[in-house]
């Protein structure tokens, strides 16, 4: 079965983004960028592997889901298909899937198909975001790979937006970065079956 991984950087705070939606802030150097092409160039948007010299794999991950939020960002910017070289799924009850060709628009409950996607064969499934998407899908994610910056923000958009519901997590693997990211992967514990609504 495929996993969803829940990729994202985060604030010591538990934010993902202003309140304006923006990502400026976190922390980034050469040593950070390079090992983030080389080893998660999945992850580097489709229209930046040239200027960053990204050769994505597709060994991490093959479909990347997103809320529409996540994907405003890219068509703010005149990019339609940000992740061309995935399988690309936006979450959207107000976008034309027809004046979105590039990705597939998908205006029903996320976490059924999601359910459905883990069970098709091929690679895992990133959750690239967001943090409303993340909260609706939080019984569903395996495995959390947080880039953790030395920053704090107050206020802005969850990392999982939802109600309280507490989850356990085992730490995998960490990596610390000389600027303060560390990158910290966790592995979902399940005592049973998830919860099903």
């Amino acid at each position: 079965m495929r996993s969803l991984v829940y990729f994202v950087a985060v604030t010591l705070d538990g934010r993902i983004a202003s309140p304006s939606g923006a990502t400026d802030f976190f922390a980034h150097d050469d040593d950070y960028g390079r090992h983030m092409v080389a080893d998660w160039a999945d992850a580097v948007p489709s229209h930046l592997h040239g200027a960053t010299g990204a050769r994505p794999t597709r060994s991490r991950w093959d479909t990347v889901v997103m809320g529409r939020a996540t994907y405003d960002v890219a068509l703010a910017e005149g990019v339609t298909s940000p992740y061309a070289h995935l399988r690309q799924i936006v979450f959207s009850r107000t976008l034309d899937p027809a004046a979105h060709p590039d990705v597939t628009v998908v205006a029903t409950d996320p976490v059924p198909f999601v359910r459905t996607l883990k069970g098709e064969p091929g690679g895992d499934i990133w959750l690239c975001g967001g943090g409303t998407l993340a909260g609706v899908l939080a019984d569903e994610i395996d495995r959390l790979v947080l880039k953790l910056n030395p920053v704090t923000a107050g206020a802005g958009t969850a990392v999982l937006d939802g109600h309280f519901t507490p989850r356990s997590w085992a730490l995998q693997d960490v990596r610390p970065f000389d600027l303060g990211v560390v990158l910290l992967t966790y592995q979902r514990i399940r005592s049973g079956p998830a919860p099903r609504p």
